[in-house]
């Protein structure tokens, strides 16, 4: 795999609301991140080679995620 340079990582947030138009739940839905210079909107997907990789820095130390506005 490439080495990409991620220099930032937030996640992005969903609200879930009731019928009465309450917010319920508030759940990250995905990530947005800065690679390699360009902002991405990346998946909650092991899958997804950009989410393992933020994963993979998370883990070793090297990036944390910012919690979601």
């Amino acid at each position: 795999m490439d080495s990409m340079n991620i220099t930032s990582a937030q996640y992005k947030s969903i609200d879930t609301y009731d019928d009465e138009g309450n917010v319920v739940s508030t759940d990250n839905c995905g990530i947005i991140a800065t690679i390699d210079g360009k902002e991405f909107g990346v998946p909650l997907d092991p899958a997804n080679r950009h989410y393992a990789e933020i994963m993979r820095q998370v883990e070793a130390g090297e990036l944390t995620i910012q919690e979601a506005e």
